[in-house]
């Protein structure tokens, strides 16, 4: 499991959105959450709040053609 420091302004939708680029983005944010339970009333970040970013399995895509595919 890796960290996170915040940044001023940042919220949990946008640091899902930054931290998990190839699996769905913001929402893997309830994992995010779920991770972090001491923040978890935290709507919005000032800077240095440190975060635990727990890895999320990647799913592997079947080999469809990009108009048949279900995004996440």
């Amino acid at each position: 499991m890796r960290t996170y420091t915040t940044r001023q302004g940042d919220a949990w939708d946008y640091i899902a959105y930054l931290l998990y680029p190839r699996v769905g983005r913001e929402m893997c944010m309830g994992k995010l959450l779920e991770a972090n339970e001491e923040h978890r009333e935290v709507v919005i970040f000032g800077a240095g709040a440190t975060l635990n970013v727990p890895d999320i399995e990647i799913p592997i895509a079947p080999k469809l053609p990009p108009w048949k595919r279900k995004i996440i």
